[in-house]
């Protein structure tokens, strides 16, 4: 593997392509793979997700990831972001088709959205986001700027790490910070000009 790459975790469960193309649009050098070994030899960490909390945390498990994800990101600080299931993943639990432990690096849990005013559920398609922590996931992305989002359970947590939230009926967690930690429930590979922007901004904090 290429030393100090970005590695795009595959663990079966992510939209690999479209994130890999975010990140060769900005000339980072990334690698994907499933081998706990390039975990400690990457720079940076990105756990991408689409499908069920459940079948990803088994994915996980059966590729020997677990415990190698949790030593590079909780006792050596490697960053990682986490995007869609892929910030599901980092809660204590799911609900979603059952009841599954996740990661747990964060005490929040996942749960199923709330269809009022009408709205569909899942929630697909752009919204705003209201920024709350700035620095540095959304600096330079101006305020109300909006962003893919697919998806139809979200993250609770009273840890003090919501960066921003939209609006869809009610108020949802659209991104977090803890340290090194980072997480958005949008999809910045599919989210253009201001999704390339956050990305660029992960990469720099990487760098920092």
């Amino acid at each position: 593997m290429t030393a100090k790459a970005i590695l795009i975790i595959n663990y079966g469960m992510g939209n690999i392509g479209s994130v890999a193309n975010a990140l060769g649009s900005l000339g980072a050098k990334y690698v994907v793979s499933d081998r706990a070994r390039d975990l400690r030899d990457s720079r940076a960490l990105i756990l991408p997700g689409v499908g069920a909390f459940g079948a990803a945390m088994e994915n996980l498990r059966k590729l020997d990831l677990v415990n190698e994800l949790t030593e590079q990101v909780l006792i050596h600080g490697k960053p990682i972001l986490g995007i869609c299931l892929g910030m599901q993943l980092l809660a204590k639990d799911s609900v979603e088709q059952g009841f599954f432990t996740g990661l747990g690096w964060i005490d929040g849990h996942v749960r199923a959205m709330d269809p009022s005013d009408g709205l569909r559920i899942p929630h697909v398609g752009w919204n705003s986001v209201a920024v709350s922590q700035r620095i540095p996931l959304f600096e330079r992305i101006e305020e109300g700027s909006h962003f893919y989002f697919d998806h139809g359970f979200h993250f609770e947590s009273k840890e003090p790490i919501v960066s921003a939230t939209c609006e869809y009926g009610r108020t949802y967690v659209a991104a977090i910070q803890k340290e090194n930690i980072f997480a958005t429930q949008f999809h910045p590979e599919k989210s253009q000009r201001n999704g390339l922007k956050l990305l660029r901004n992960f990469l720099n904090a990487c760098r920092s």
